[in-house]
């Protein structure tokens, strides 16, 4: 059985003082039966690193480059993030694909980077509403999360895979159960036709999870946990979503 995963994705949140306050609140919270990791903005990597020494909660970044190391400025490399002790980062978040132009083969090197220094990459698929309401959800998650699968090869067992439909983040509109269920599923065999330990790779939701909806989107067969933007900003919800998915 699949143990669940829950992310908190931090965007671009936070301070000082407030991080180490919901550090502290959510290690008091814990421990949880499911696996939990924070992602958080780069400036914050080295103290989230020494606040989390010796807990049960990991910690990643919000993305990588594609290049090892050179004149790219501005951008962090994975081997960088493995220094601070990442375990996780996030590729492909739709945000990174609207704002910034990111393609679905961009992504797909950034994965390969990450898994390169032992990171897990969690890459994020997801449609919009106009995608949705033409019918195209299956065939705009199968075309980003192909250009992954066929840049990894053997490797995509190592990934996480985590499902965000566009019109669901941040606008408090969260796709059913039986909505993400359905497109986890197509994910997972998607998978499976990819490698031998599809059923043992962790699928994740993201779109307006919150404390009040989180135990019936986790109670689907095929999805294993959830990366979660705004309430994970908060401890009280974060922490009930965290519990939710020991269920």
């Amino acid at each position: 059985m699949r143990r669940k995963l829950v992310v908190g994705n931090w965007k671009m949140n936070g301070s000082r003082a407030a991080n180490a306050e919901l550090l502290a609140g959510l290690v008091a919270a814990g421990p949880f039966d499911a696996a939990v990791a924070v992602c958080v903005p780069f400036p914050y990597l080295g103290e989230v690193a020494l606040s989390l020494q010796g807990q049960r909660l990991a910690w990643g970044a919000q993305d990588c480059s594609a290049h090892e190391a050179g004149a790219y400025t501005g951008e962090v490399s994975a081997a960088m993030l493995a220094e601070f002790g990442c375990q996780y980062v996030i590729v492909g978040h739709s945000e990174r694909r609207a704002l910034h132009g990111e393609t679905d083969q961009q992504v797909a090197d950034k994965a390969k980077a990450a898994l390169a220094h032992k990171l897990t990459p969690i890459v994020c698929v997801g449609e919009t509403l106009a995608e949705r309401e033409a019918g195209q959800t299956d065939a705009v998650v199968k075309r980003q999360l192909s250009a992954v699968i066929h840049t990894l090869a053997h490797c995509i067992s190592q990934v996480v895979v985590a499902y965000e439909p566009v019109w669901a983040i941040g606008t408090g509109k969260t796709a059913t159960p039986e909505q993400a269920q359905a497109v986890h599923a197509l994910l997972r065999a998607q998978l499976h036709a990819a490698t031998q330990k599809s059923d043992e790779m962790l699928l994740l939701y993201g779109g307006s999870v919150k404390a009040d909806n989180a135990a019936s989107l986790l109670a689907q067969p095929d999805i294993d946990g959830g990366l979660i933007g705004g309430a994970s900003l908060k401890v009280a919800d974060f922490a009930a979503i965290c519990q939710a998915a020991a269920h």
